[in-house]
C-alpha cells in the first residue's frame, strides 16, 4: 500500500497506544477546525493489533502502589467505561489478594484510592479475609492472606476486540492507517526528525509519535539515544543501567466449561490477583514448587475458552541484539512459556481453590503474555526526543492505559499533561524515582 508523500503527524505503532493517539489527535484537531484528510497517519510493520496489544491478557485496573501509576490508571479506566461495548470490556472488577508482607503497601493503596475517588473495598486480618473471599467462594482455601483490595471498577477486555473498535474510532475521525509498512529510517533535518522513511516510501512530517510496544528500542536507536541510562538512586549514588530489559510474560488458559468459575451467587467474579508466601506444592505430586513470595493472576474469559491468567514475568537472559522481537509472540524463540509455568500456575489454581485441583491437564498454552521491554525502573517513560518525537515507552503497562492516547495528543497539540509529568525520561538523572512496594511483580 502505497503511503502519502507527506503528514502532519506520523503515529509508528498500530497497538494501544496507537490507534489511541491517532483517534484522539484527529478528534482534537478536528474539534478545533484545523483537521484535513490525511493529517494523522498510522504506520504498522504488520497491521492492527499485531504486536503485544493483540495478545494481551486484557486486565484493567487502579492497583498500584505508585500514587502516578494509580492517578494515571483512574483516568484510562474512566476511557475504558466511556464505550465498553465498542471496547469489549467487562467491568467486573479486580481483587488483590495479599500476605502479610503487603498488607501495608495494599492498605496505603486503598487510602490513597479513596483520596482520588476511586471506589473500593479494604479487608483486613486473615480470619475477615478468609469470609470475604468465602462469601465469594465457597471453596476458597488460599493461606497466609492478610488483606484484600477489592476495586470495584476496573476488569478485564477482549484484546482484539478492543483494537478493532479503536481501530474503527480512528478510522471514522479520519485517521489514516497503512498496514504491513516498516519503517526503515528518520530522516533527520539537524535534531528533528523531517520524515519517516518506510518500506513504502517516505513521508514528510511535521511531528512523530512512537508507540511500538516492544520495538521502542529499534525506534530509540534510530533516534541516535543511549543504550545505557545513568540512574540516581534513592541513596544518593549514581548508577549506570540498561535502557532496556527484555522480560517473558508468562500466561496461559485452563480450560474449563463457561460456568466453571463463577461465585456463589452465578455471578462473573472480578479478575483476581493472589500473591502469598505460603509454601506452593505441586497440587499433582505434592512436592514443593516454591516457599518464596510467590503471585499469580486470572480470570473467567469466554474469549480465550477458559480461565486465563499468568504469573511472575522472568527476564529474557540473552544480549539485547539476540532477544528475537520478531516474529513476535508465541512464534518468538524467546517467549518459552514451559512445563514450570504450567506447573506453578495450576497449582497456585489449585491453592486458591479446591474446583481447580487436578486440572493441569486442561492447561493449554494462550496466544497471549509476549516479550516486555522495560525501562530502568521498569514504569513508563511518556517524552519528547529529537525535538519532535514523541516515545510512549509503557513498560509493558501498555493494554490497559487506553486513556494516555488522549494525554500524549494533547501534549502533541501543546498542552503539558500533569498525569504524565512523573514519567519524564528526566525522572533518571533527577533521582525522581517512583516508589517500590513488596510485590514480586516488577510493574506493582
Amino acid at each position: 500500500m502505497a503511503v502519502p508523500t507527506s503528514a502532519r503527524y506520523v503515529v509508528i505503532g498500530a497497538g494501544i497506544h496507537g490507534l489511541s493517539t491517532a483517534w484522539h489527535l484527529a478528534s482534537s484537531l478536528a474539534a478545533q477546525g484545523r483537521f484535513d484528510a490525511g493529517d494523522v497517519v498510522v504506520v504498522d510493520k504488520n497491521g492492527v493489533g499485531a504486536g503485544a496489544s493483540g495478545i494481551a491478557c486484557g486486565v484493567v485496573r487502579n492497583n498500584y502502589f505508585q500514587p502516578a501509576m494509580r492517578e494515571l490508571m483512574a483516568h484510562s479506566v474512566s476511557v475504558w467505561e466511556s464505550d465498553p461495548k465498542a471496547f469489549c470490556y467487562n467491568p467486573v472488577g479486580y481483587m488483590q489478594i495479599a500476605p502479610p508482607v503487603m498488607a501495608d503497601d495494599v492498605s496505603k493503596i486503598y487510602e490513597e484510592q479513596k483520596a482520588i475517588g476511586y471506589e473500593s473495598v479494604l479487608v483486613e486480618g486473615e480470619d475477615d479475609c478468609r469470609s470475604y473471599m468465602q462469601a465469594m467462594f465457597s471453596d476458597w482455601q488460599a493461606g497466609n492472606i492478610a488483606v484484600v483490595l477489592h476495586e470495584k471498577r476496573g476488569g478485564y477486555a477482549n484484546n482484539v476486540g478492543s483494537l478493532r473498535g479503536l481501530e474503527a474510532k480512528a478510522r471514522a475521525a479520519g485517521v489514516k492507517i497503512y498496514t504491513g509498512t516498516a519503517v526503515k529510517s528518520f530522516a533527520m533535518d539537524g535534531n528533528a526528525v523531517k520524515a519517516v522513511e518506510t518500506e513504502a516510501g517516505t513521508i514528510a512530517c511535521e511531528q512523530v509519535v512512537i508507540a511500538a510496544g516492544p520495538w521502542v528500542r529499534h525506534f530509540w536507536q534510530m533516534l541516535g539515544l543511549p543504550d545505557t541510562v545513568e540512574v540516581k538512586g534513592r541513596d544518593g549514588n549514581v548508577y549506570e543501567r540498561p535502557m532496556w530489559t527484555y522480560w517473558c510474560l508468562q500466561e496461559g488458559t485452563v480450560e474449563v466449561p463457561p460456568d466453571f468459575f463463577l461465585t456463589d451467587a452465578g455471578e462473573m467474579p472480578p479478575v483476581l490477583h493472589v500473591d502469598t508466601d505460603a509454601p506452593l506444592y505441586d497440587d499433582s505430586d505434592g512436592s514443593l514448587v516454591t516457599d518464596a513470595l510467590w503471585g499469580i493472576y486470572y480470570k473467567p474469559d469466554l474469549y480465550f475458552g477458559g480461565v486465563q491468567g499468568g504469573a511472575m514475568p522472568y527476564v529474557v537472559d540473552r544480549p539485547l541484539d539476540e532477544v528475537a522481537v520478531d516474529p513476535y509472540g508465541p512464534a518468538s524463540p524467546d517467549f518459552v512459556v514451559g512445563d514450570e509455568f504450567a506447573r506453578m500456575w495450576t497449582s497456585g489454581l489449585a491453592h486458591c481453590h479446591k474446583r481447580f485441583e487436578g486440572k493441569r491437564a486442561s492447561f493449554k498454552k494462550e496466544a497471549s503474555g509476549g516479550l516486555g521491554c522495560f525501562t530502568p525502573d521498569s514504569f513508563p517513560v511518556f517524552d519528547v526526543f529529537a525535538e519532535n518525537a514523541y516515545v510512549i515507552a509503557d513498560s509493558n503497562h501498555g493494554y490497559k492505559m487506553i486513556g494516555v492516547g488522549a494525554l500524549v495528543a494533547k501534549e502533541v497539540l501543546g498542552q503539558d499533561q500533569a498525569l504524565l509529568e512523573p514519567f519524564r525520561f528526566s525522572r533518571y538523572a533527577e533521582g525522581r524515582l517512583h516508589p517500590v512496594s513488596h510485590s514480586p511483580y516488577p510493574w506493582s
